[in-house]
């Protein structure tokens, strides 16, 4: 090799070492996308591994799970669970559990969600029954509070996932701000669904000036621009993803999951132009 090809190659290589660490930067500084499987309860039991070769494929990295129970998810133990998503490279990140399972064998769950690497254990709902007066609300609150700490002990941070009827008033105040103040923030974040905040007409924003830093799992959940009833596909609804995103750091978010229940056309394709669409705001 001549001194002048010499000189071009080994410039070419010098930038392109230049441009490495740029590179890693952008990619590291790219948000995971997850996704809660629940999402695709219709169809994930019909090929379980399949389904989640295929989620993994278009792209999530993370997921949360929902139905465990007896020391198994979607009917495999969570060891067997836990290594296939890891051999795809996906991460648990966060589980669903009813509020039941706090009073029984609670510690077996968590033991079993420390096992995958899990994070978080949400409670995701509350029969009537756990608000139907002042005091039993904060009754359920103090239980949530004390199974925190259980979980605290597997290196798990307690969540609580909302819908829309914790923005109803119970005994004349809005349950879901009584929850905000008895839920320890030392112990247990706030998992926001956001279409279900725009579907009880509230604003989250009014929120993250509000209880800065509460709101550390987010689900990403579209609002279809006809019928507030129905979810639209990440992107394609009523809700501004781009301007939510934007407040990310101010309302404490560190993990979000694209979650749907209804679909323009079936849970897959819904779960794929999602992703699709969130790759080009994030």
């Amino acid at each position: 090799m001549d001194r002048r090809k010499f000189i071009q190659t080994s410039a070419i290589a010098t930038a392109g070492m230049l441009t490495l660490p740029s590179i890693f930067a952008e990619a590291k500084g790219k948000k995971a996308i997850g996704l809660q499987l629940y999402t695709l309860r219709d169809v994930i039991m019909n090929d379980v591994k399949g389904t989640l070769d295929k989620v993994a494929s278009w792209g999530y990295t993370e997921v949360e799970t929902y139905g465990y129970g007896d020391g198994k998810l979607f009917g495999m133990p969570v060891a067997e669970f836990g290594a296939h998503l890891k051999g795809i490279g996906v991460q648990v990140v966060s589980g669903h559990y009813g509020i039941d399972l706090l009073s029984n064998n609670w510690d077996k769950a968590c033991a079993d969600a420390q096992s995958m690497g899990q994070k978080y254990v949400v409670v995701p709902w509350l029969d009537q029954k756990y608000y139907s007066s002042l005091d039993e609300l904060k009754r359920t609150c103090q239980a949530i509070n004390s199974a925190a700490l259980v979980a605290k002990k597997y290196k798990l941070r307690m969540g609580y996932h909302n819908h829309a009827f914790e923005f109803e008033p119970v005994e004349g105040k809005v349950m879901f701000d009584v929850m905000l103040d008895e839920l320890d923030p030392k112990l247990v974040a706030i998992e926001m669904d956001l279409y279900w905040m725009v579907n009880a007409n509230q604003d989250p924003f009014k929120y993250f000036e509000e209880y800065p830093g509460r709101f550390e799992l987010w689900h990403v959940k579209d609002m279809d621009k006809n019928n507030r009833e129905n979810n639209a596909d990440v992107g394609t609804g009523s809700i501004d993803f781009t301007k939510l995103f934007k407040s990310a750091k101010k309302s404490g978010m560190k993990k979000f999951f694209v979650e749907q229940e209804t679909y323009p056309s079936n849970p897959m394709q819904s779960v794929e132009n999602s992703i699709k669409y969130l790759k080009t705001i994030l």
